[in-house]
């Protein structure tokens, strides 16, 4: 396995919080496939017979950043804590999930509960791996606040409908074990 510098690992992280932080602020997430392999793997867990799973760059922008963030197009996700491993050439980045609508007390909404990230470096200022993760019980709570208060967007209302029926869900363990996908596991 190769080893990458720590400038050029923060480089990529800078780049990349930088992109996410546009993405957000913008609604436009179509650009952040550009950090990603041809032949990536992204996904997370979506409850537990479910993993949403994109493989390839052009999963990526269709399903990641394309119907996944339908409804979602101007919340932000800053990071609050970044770990870099260049032996390994991991990044996992710790981030929040705040929403653009405010709730009845005029906060913004946020979905509360650990939000983070684990990436693979492959040089080049490209991810090859990443794994999401992040409290689905308080997502379902958030989304739930927000839907009575009739303040989820359309398109998210109709996201939540469709469930598992939506692009890259896949039925896991049985179809997908992301284990598995997981570079060089320790045992």
């Amino acid at each position: 396995m190769p080893k990458f510098s720590r400038d050029e690992m923060e480089e990529m992280v800078s780049r990349w919080v930088a992109a996410n932080d546009k993405a957000g602020e913008t609604g436009d997430w179509s650009h952040m496939p550009d950090f990603f392999t041809d032949d990536a793997i992204y996904s997370w867990t979506t409850g537990p017979q479910w993993d949403f799973v994109a493989k390839g760059k052009k999963q990526i922008a269709e399903w990641a950043f394309g119907t996944e963030m339908s409804g979602l197009e101007k919340w932000t996700y800053p990071y609050i804590r970044k770990l870099i491993d260049t032996e390994k050439g991991e990044f996992i980045g710790i981030w929040r999930q705040v929403a653009p609508v405010k709730d009845p007390e005029g906060k913004n909404y946020e979905i509360r509960g650990t939000g983070g990230s684990w990436f693979r470096y492959a040089g080049d200022f490209k991810w090859s791996w990443q794994r999401d993760f992040f409290d689905h019980g308080c997502a379902g709570a958030t989304f739930g606040a927000m839907a009575k208060n009739g303040d989820l967007t359309p398109r998210m209302l109709e996201r939540m409908k469709l469930g598992s029926k939506m692009p890259g869900w896949t039925r896991a363990p049985e179809d997908f074990d992301w284990i598995a996908t997981m570079p060089d596991p320790e045992a």
